[in-house]
């Protein structure tokens, strides 16, 4: 008698958009407008129908817009301000950026643009002597760190291991809702056709000058012809801490406590599949944001550092010698992106290997980074939203009928398994997704763009341009700890509530 052992890969899912508070496509401020705007209308019917024609046909005119809603959510109040702060910054003339000795800037120095001028690059040490960058967000008082790793793959790698690593890295983020002053992380995975700088050094300069003619031609032919059909991966982990309201920056003491978490912090990454795991340096964020803005130097900047052991670049030299963003492209030193911004996650379930297309190099492109950005909540407020969400699938699920009912009790039951989830003690955290794709020129930038479509289609993503904001979104997709809701006018509660 044989026997047959079945073996299938485990799925994921479970995660929901957050729920908003309101009455249908309303927030909790629209849906107050609607019925306020009903009550005092009612109140002036009692006087006249005129009174209350004034009062009603302004109300409507505020409430219809909050109606409207794109695919991605988004009310027509929303379109419009990104508009205005399109045209606002066209007219400023704030969307073309000069840097370098012909430039404006102090010292002719080519300081990076738009949100990462405000930033100060700091420098310290941790328990193992490994230096590490901090950078100083000196508009909102944050602090980030980057880390750097080289994850594991997931060739030939049995299920089983998978999903432990799977199991280990909701762990670790799990772990960050425990840290204290933590606002946000994010992982970014970079791709990149490889230059052959790093094979050529490591190959040619160990040939023998006696060795046979033909032995030196195929090893010449190899590191010729090998870059071609090779890719280099960068994996970044940003996690950008910040200060209590009031509160003055201490430079030195926030720095020598955040020495005192890397440790942990890599530990915890090296668990979840990360491979070698470590702090970047001041010098190499500096030189990754330069790579980003000028694709063109990548094999010249890893070429130096392997030369030398250092290209001594600082923070203040690392940005572009020009930049100007379009409505759907931001165009940079030897290079052209555009970025995407998910608007929908997968839905149901899905396996481990269903980012595996987008976050592989793409033919076609010369860099392409996918950034995961996540945003921990902290134990408490993670017990209240999720019995929050839970009542509120509880009440549709008794007060619909048919299809209604049926798809509300499939809410009920992912509301129950997060509810159970949670006590056990898992962390809930709040993630998006931003992808950005850099070529050569604008012509090419159709052509990726297709691709993108079709991997995010192969990923069941769903994902829009970032128009009129691009160059925001390439500052946010590059591992210098930049944080979209910490960075909007309109507090994030306030807008949740529209």
């Amino acid at each position: 008698m044989s026997t047959h052992a079945a073996s299938s890969s485990p799925t994921y899912g479970n995660w929901r958009r957050p729920r908003r508070p309101g009455l249908g496509p309303f927030g909790m401020i629209g849906t107050a407008g609607v019925f306020g705007g009903l009550v005092v209308t009612l109140l002036a019917s009692l006087f006249s129908l005129a009174a209350a024609m004034v009062i009603l046909v302004p109300t409507a005119i505020l409430i219809a817009p909050l109606m409207m809603r794109t695919q991605d959510g988004r009310n027509m109040y929303q379109l419009v301000a990104v508009r205005i702060g399109w045209m606002r910054r066209k007219s400023k003339g704030s969307t073309t950026y000069v840097s370098g000795p012909l430039s404006r800037r102090q010292a002719g120095r080519f300081q990076p643009p738009g949100l990462l001028g405000r930033m100060q690059m700091r420098e310290g040490r941790d328990a193992y002597d490994r230096d590490f960058g901090v950078l100083f967000h000196r508009s909102r008082n944050l602090y980030t760190i980057v880390l750097c790793c080289e994850p594991d793959g997931g060739s030939l790698v049995d299920p089983d291991q998978v999903d432990n690593w799977v199991a280990s890295w909701g762990g670790w983020l799990a772990r960050l809702a425990h840290e204290t002053g933590l606002r946000g992380a994010s992982v970014i995975v970079e791709t990149a056709p490889d230059s052959g700088t790093r094979l050529a050094n490591e190959v040619l300069p160990r040939l023998s000058p006696d060795a046979p003619a033909a032995a030196r031609a195929v090893m010449e032919e190899v590191v010729e012809q090998y870059p071609q059909a090779s890719s280099e991966m960068h994996t970044y982990i940003t996690l950008t801490y910040g200060l209590p309201a009031g509160q003055k920056p201490k430079h030195e003491e926030l720095i020598t406590d955040l020495a005192t978490r890397i440790p942990g912090l890599l530990s915890g990454l090296v668990g979840a599949g990360g491979g070698v795991a470590y702090p970047l340096s001041a010098e190499r964020i500096a030189e990754v944001v330069r790579v980003a803005y000028d694709p063109a130097v990548a094999g010249e900047v890893l070429d130096i550092r392997t030369q030398y052991g250092g290209t001594g670049l600082e923070w203040d030299d690392a940005g572009p010698a020009a930049c100007v963003e379009d409505v759907a492209s931001y165009q940079h030193d030897s290079g052209v992106s555009r970025t995407w911004m998910l608007t929908l996650a997968p839905r149901g379930t899905v396996r481990a290997n269903v980012l595996r297309g987008l976050l592989e190099a793409s033919p076609g492109t010369r860099r392409k980074r996918v950034a995961l950005l996540y945003r921990p909540i902290d134990p408490a407020t993670s017990a209240r939203i999720v019995e929050a969400d839970r009542r509120a699938a509880q009440f549709m699920a008794t007060s619909g009928r048919g299809m209604v009912q049926a798809r509300a009790a499939t809410e009920v039951r992912a509301a129950e398994q997060t509810a159970q989830e949670e006590a056990t003690g898992a962390g809930l955290v709040e993630f998006s997704l931003m992808l950005t794709v850099t070529v050569d020129s604008v012509e090419e930038l159709a052509d990726a763009s297709a691709t993108m479509r079709n991997l995010q289609g192969a990923a069941r993503l769903s994902m829009r341009p970032a128009d009129r904001m691009q160059a925001a979104a390439f500052s946010c997709t590059l591992p210098v700890g930049i944080l979209p809701w910490e960075l909007t006018l309109i507090p994030r509660d306030l807008r949740e509530a529209l």
